[in-house]
């Protein structure tokens, strides 16, 4: 959806209120946003570029702090049984100590279960945002810098402590004056950190430098080597640094949602005139918070209904329009006393064009019905191998035709060995995680958990089995024009499901509760001595 037309995307799913009248010409701020997307993707590559030297002030200081906690680590618990698990923790210390971009990096690494050795994704999903506030001076001038008017002349009310204060930035509550808004119209503002933008570009040219040194050094139990991985969060990132690009991110999403008649959703709006580079100013959502499961619960509120409008809201929008929410966590999404999934910060959006978009159309469809080839020919078209893979090589050669042997009938050693065939295997095929599709999988990874918390006796396979045919029913016509979608000769294969899940075929119900069970005794065994 282009930022460049004519008139501006009223349509969305906004709150009932309507806190200040939309505008019937063009948001000043939203003129040459495509360009400005297009610019700061076109810089990464400098950003990136191994072979600029860093600042050395910023280099130095981040070596340090690594050696020193990887230091003692080396000497004295590398052979420890629980090594593993003190690295990532002094690693987790080390990116706090290094500040936001650090910290911002080892969460998109916390998102990525199953890509990246388990001890450093649990001890990362403790790495929040440790970022001490700034000042209130810094914060109101900042504030009247970029709106172009003192702060008392805008809001009523501002409050001097934030809400929350993260990587990025920090928001803050605050209540509108006329002619804004109507009269004590409660907002959101977002402020940036006066330099975030110098020192996330720093701490690329650092994290760059390094990781192509780091090749090779390093055990690397992913799919995503130093220098991908470095790629991959500077690109992550590097929109982030620019609200007018959130802002136009709730437009377009909130419209996606719209189209799709996804009302359980809502977006909080952006103000039409309050948006600039550095500020965001949004209408305030209030709610239970997305991991309140007991406040959720107590409402009255279906949570099974939460989380199938929740999955196939997100599907809807990645796979239809090609435009969705990039970051989902717990701290992004709320819950209102209506039952509706409110989402918040919409820094990070996933953006498809039409190949990438059908290629995750066609690898939604091989995966329901257990077709191989088609879910890796799909994940080449989205870059994740080259393209000049020889599939049935790759697929004989690697054995992935073959039903999964259960985990719980494998030894530690030989589940291990797997593991590592298969990962090693897949990186001599050159396979990577492009931008697009680790997204994909970090959202896909915090659904996971959120049935775990809000709806543990969800029937996976019935679940799956409902996704489908929702797809097949309601978008059927799409889908046959887009991939060749045959309505009538498709069936998901549970069977095929049950052997991915590794799970005795005469099962008819598995509900998630069993399969974080399952989860939990495959990691114990992997853990033991």
């Amino acid at each position: 959806m282009s930022s460049t037309d004519a008139d501006p995307p009223l349509s969305g799913v906004w709150s009932a209120r309507e806190p200040w009248p939309e505008p019937t010409e063009k948001r000043t701020w939203q003129i040459g946003l495509d360009e400005r997307r297009a610019a700061i993707e076109a810089a990464v590559p400098g950003w990136t570029d191994p072979k600029r030297f860093p600042p050395i002030g910023r280099l130095s200081g981040s070596i340090f702090r690594l050696a020193r906690a990887v230091g003692p680590w080396a000497v004295f618990e590398r052979r420890r049984s629980d090594g593993r698990v003190r690295l990532s923790r002094r690693l987790r210390l080390a990116a706090e100590d290094l500040g936001p971009t650090y910290i911002k990096l080892a969460q998109i690494i916390s998102a990525g279960r199953g890509l990246f050795p388990e001890a450093i994704v649990d001890e990362f999903a403790r790495c929040r945002d440790q970022v001490p506030a700034e000042d209130f001076a810094t914060v109101s001038a900042i504030v009247a810098e970029e709106l172009q008017f003192p702060i008392d002349e805008v809001f009523v009310e501002f409050d001097r402590e934030p809400l929350a204060a993260a990587s990025i930035a920090q928001v803050h509550r605050a209540v509108l004056r006329s002619p804004f808004a109507g009269a004590g119209e409660e907002v959101v503002v977002k402020v940036q950190r006066p330099t975030i933008s110098a020192q996330v570009e720093a701490d690329i040219g650092v994290l760059s430098w390094l990781a192509v040194r780091l090749v090779g050094r390093i055990p690397i139990a992913s799919l995503a080597n130093p220098p991908a991985l470095v790629d991959l969060f500077a690109h992550t990132i590097s929109e982030e640094l620019d609200f007018r690009l959130e802002a136009q991110n709730m437009l377009d999403v909130s419209a996606v949602l719209a189209k799709l008649g996804q009302d359980s959703f809502i977006v909080p709006r952006p103000h039409p005139q309050l948006v600039t580079r550095r500020v965001l100013v949004m209408e305030r959502l209030d709610g239970f918070a997305f991991d309140d499961a007991d406040g959720i619960i107590g409402a009255g509120i279906d949570t099974h209904a939460v989380i199938r409008t929740g999955m196939i809201g997100f599907l809807e929008g990645a796979l239809l329009h090609g435009v969705f929410h990039g970051d989902l966590h717990a701290g992004n999404i709320f819950i209102t006393r209506s039952g509706e999934t409110a989402l918040l910060d919409f820094g990070i959006t996933g953006r498809l064009d039409d190949l990438q978009r059908r290629a995750f159309l066609r690898l939604m469809l091989s995966a329901t019905t257990a077709n191989t080839k088609g879910q890796l020919a799909a994940l080449r078209d989205l870059g994740a191998l080259p393209l000049d893979v020889d599939l049935d090589e790759m697929i004989a050669e690697l054995e992935l035709d073959q039903p999964l042997a259960d985990p719980l009938e494998m030894e530690q050693q030989e589940m291990i060995a797997e593991m590592r065939r298969i990962v090693s295997g897949l990186l001599a095929y050159g396979a990577r995680i492009p931008k697009e599709l680790m997204l994909f999988m970090k959202n896909m990874i915090f659904i996971d958990g959120a049935i775990a918390s809000l709806a543990p006796d969800l029937d996976m396979l019935g679940e799956v089995a409902h996704v489908a045919a929702h797809f097949a029913t309601a978008h059927g016509g799409t889908l046959a024009d887009e991939i060749g979608f045959d309505a009538d000769s498709y069936e998901v294969d549970l069977d095929g499901i049950k052997d991915g899940l590794g799970i005795d075929r005469s099962v008819t119900r598995f509900t998630y509760a069993e399969l974080i069970e399952r989860r939990e005794l495959i990691r114990s065994r992997l853990s033991r001595d």
